[in-house]
């Protein structure tokens, strides 16, 4: 009996340490002997060819760059259910794409539906995986070669590997910014290529580049499949070095080889700039991938990623020459003296490049807030509706496709509530953003796929449509007038009613008190009087003038940025407002903090956009006339209005957790809570003060509702898409 224990106990040991072994080390054993390596893409010229049972085809890439995030999940949490994928999948087929791309290891269930999706389809969805780079290593004292970077970059371009085929176990947490699981479906088939990196940080690539200057590592890396040309710098080096061991591994383990690209962006392009250009956007780093050979050995071959968006950094705005490029400006001229400065990159781009190129990000958000402006096509950084997204992606499509790139990827296929960007991310509570919908935080706002409040269907949509609001919902009534609010993950919504409106031809104002610290009972701009201080004030004015309005002590531009718009510290003590101020300024957002002048110096003054500015429209999907950034509409005697959350200063509504007075010893944007607000209507014409009266305040925590809707836009891609073979 104690032999057979020891045996027994013998066998599961060796089990347990197989299985570890070959599953999560990623051990296996060589026997030997040479076996034929198959490829199913292959890099000819400037070409991506597929192979098929009858020969080969060119392969455009029509791509999709698909997140990992969903309402109320951080995107580490890879929360997305094999379900869920398998309608998107469904989806974005039926767009007309025909790759989804990936930046890291998702969880096992992606890979699962993959794999369920792909396995009985004979017109398949293809895959491009992408091997992360963890942002904490990059934006470190770390060089490319510390054992954090190269290192963990060498590992985990095994794991990948060992993940599309199935024969990995990851667990939960062991890989940084990846999800884990045990991986046992092997999508190889569909797998195409392995883009490698994400967008280099420059300063790393500079540190890396001086510190190893004259040192073996300068003098370039020579691989089984990659090697570097005598230009090559140390990063390029590394990078050589990355892409020679995944081949290396896929080759021996699987005897299959796939396209491989490092991930690059205008930040490391390869290309020189004048020199007022240079400093201006501190473009001190280049990655040139013309630097990285590879050898007859290697025969899938290597294509050039770039993600490239029109509106930042568009370097060639500021270059007046173009034939240094070897570009001629007239080709690229607009109406109005512009210049389609994103084609003319592309076309550097390509020009450059001996390989493929493949604009693997490009996209427009439909958020209501902005970060950049395309001065030269419009297509910016965000205030778009979802047709000028939808536009705008046709149109940097056709740029593309003039630029003669292989293909590229949309960014992206869902908005992401998590995301931050960086001219608001000072204004909201960076640790609760999955839990409610930022509509002024752009970078939230990329997808084709919108994820809409409430399970299915919003508590209230801006189309002139009353029969959604209830007695109940009043909050303030008198003189003919009431006023009416609601609100979810995303919106403030208010209905005013007045018999007898005459819209456009009287002026209805809305105060708002948030916090009790600050507000002013007077508003000097229209000489009105409230019973209780309001922070807000909403001027509804016609179609073309009407707008919110904050009172100067709590406007958080001027808190945050008053040194570049304004020329002034606004925490010097005679530069600070008063608690009870009764100055209301109009509600901007930053773009630039400074600009380049024509001359191309230097300037101090900032570039603001009026984020306060109310855009009348019809805002229900379902309606024929509708825009995704309308504000509010008239119906007879009715005014639906929405305003986001953040407009107000709010820090986390689904807390409630909002903006505290900036200067009383905080010095800056600090939270307190609230369980109300106070709200008043009135005409200007009142006896009286405007009175306000509460609505009560109850966050949702971290159970925030929503429904998924295809945007506008993904129909106009497809319209677009569907034509091509």
């Amino acid at each position: 009996m104690k032999r057979y224990i020891i045996v027994v106990a013998a066998l599961v040991l060796l089990y347990f340490t197989w299985d570890y072994a070959y599953y999560r080390l990623g051990w296996y054993i060589d026997l030997g002997f040479q076996q034929e390596v198959s490829t199913t893409m292959e890099v000819r010229g400037e070409e991506i060819y597929q192979k098929t049972e009858t020969g080969e085809k060119p392969f455009q890439i029509r791509g999709v760059n698909l997140g990992s995030g969903i309402p109320a999940e951080w995107a580490t949490d890879f929360a997305i259910e094999k379900d869920t994928y398998l309608r998107w999948f469904a989806q974005i087929q039926e767009l007309g794409a025909n790759v989804i791309r990936v930046y890291t290891i998702q969880a096992d269930q992606f890979y699962e539906a993959f794999y369920e999706y792909n396995k009985d389809r004979p017109d398949p969805l293809y895959l491009m995986q992408g091997v992360w780079v963890n942002d904490y290593v990059q934006n470190s004292h770390r060089d490319a070669y510390d054992k954090d970077f190269l290192g963990t970059f060498l590992e985990d371009c095994r794991t990948v590997v060992d993940v599309v085929h199935g024969n990995k176990k990851i667990s939960l947490g062991r890989m940084a910014s990846a999800g884990s699981g045990f991986f046992r479906w092997d999508v190889s088939p569909w797998v195409i290529g392995y883009i490698l990196g994400v967008e280099w940080e420059d300063v790393t690539v500079v540190y890396t580049n001086k510190k190893y200057e004259d040192t073996d590592r300068d003098m370039g890396y020579q691989g089984t499949y990659f090697y570097t040309a005598p230009e090559a710098s140390p990063f390029e080096a590394m990078l050589a070095q990355v892409g020679d061991r995944i081949v290396e591994y896929e080759t021996g383990r699987y005897h299959q080889q796939r396209l491989i690209a490092f991930s690059n962006w205008p930040t490391t392009d390869p290309f020189t700039y004048p020199e007022d250009v240079t400093d201006f956007f501190m473009k001190c780093a280049q990655v040139d991938v013309e630097h990285i050979k590879t050898t007859e050995r290697f025969l899938a071959g290597q294509f050039a990623s770039y993600h490239v968006y029109p509106y930042y950094p568009d370097y060639l705005d500021h270059v007046d020459d173009w034939s240094i490029y070897g570009l001629d400006n007239a080709t690229y001229a607009l109406d109005g003296g512009k210049r389609n400065t994103y084609r003319a990159y592309l076309q550097m781009l390509t020009d450059h490049h001996t390989m493929p190129v493949v604009i693997s990000e490009f996209g427009v958000s439909t958020g209501r807030g902005m970060a950049h402006r395309d001065k030269n096509t419009g297509r910016n950084q965000g205030n778009l509706s979802e047709q000028e997204q939808g536009q705008a992606l046709a149109d940097c499509w056709e740029d593309i496709m003039a630029a003669d790139c292989n293909g590229g990827c949309v960014f992206s296929w869902q908005d992401e509530w998590f995301k931050r960007t960086w001219n608001t991310m000072y204004a909201v509570d960076l640790k609760r953003t999955p839990y409610w919908s930022d509509y002024q935080t752009n970078e939230q706002y990329f997808g084709l796929l919108s994820f809409d409040p409430g399970k299915e269907q919003s508590v209230c949509y801006v189309d002139g449509d009353m029969s959604e609001w209830t007695q109940e919902d009043v909050v303030t009534q008198g003189e003919g007038m009431t006023l009416s609010m609601k609100y979810d993950e995303k919106f403030v919504y208010f209905r005013v009613h007045k018999k007898g409106l005459n819209f456009g031809g009287e002026t209805l104002y809305i105060p708002i008190d948030t916090t009790q610290k600050t507000g002013s009972s007077y508003c000097e701009n229209y000489g009105l009087t409230f019973d209780r201080g309001a922070d807000f004030l909403l001027v509804v004015n016609g179609k073309n003038n009407s707008r919110l309005l904050v009172q100067e002590r709590y406007d958080s531009l001027r808190s945050t940025y008053s040194q570049n718009v304004r020329g002034f510290d606004s925490y010097e003590k005679e530069n600070q407002p008063d608690a009870d101020s009764p100055r209301f300024e109009h509600v901007d957002m930053i773009l630039n903090l400074e600009l380049l002048s024509e001359k191309g110096d230097h300037i101090t003054e900032s570039e603001t956009f009026e984020t306060g500015y109310l855009t009348y429209g019809n805002a229900n999907p379902d309606s024929p006339d509708f825009n995704s950034l309308a504000d509010f509409i008239c119906q007879g005697d009715d005014i639906e209005l929405k305003l986001p959350w953040q407009i107000l200063n709010f820090a986390d509504p689904s807390r409630m957790e909002i903006h505290d007075d900036y200067y009383d010893d905080n010095y800056g944007v600090a939270y307190q809570f609230i369980d109300r607000l106070y709200v008043g209507l009135g005409t200007g014409k009142e006896a009286g003060r405007i009175h306000l009266a509460p609505l009560a305040l109850v966050g949702w925590g971290n159970q925030a509702t929503y429904h998924e809707r295809l945007k506008s836009s993904y129909s106009m891609l497809q319209d677009l898409w569907a034509k091509l073979p």
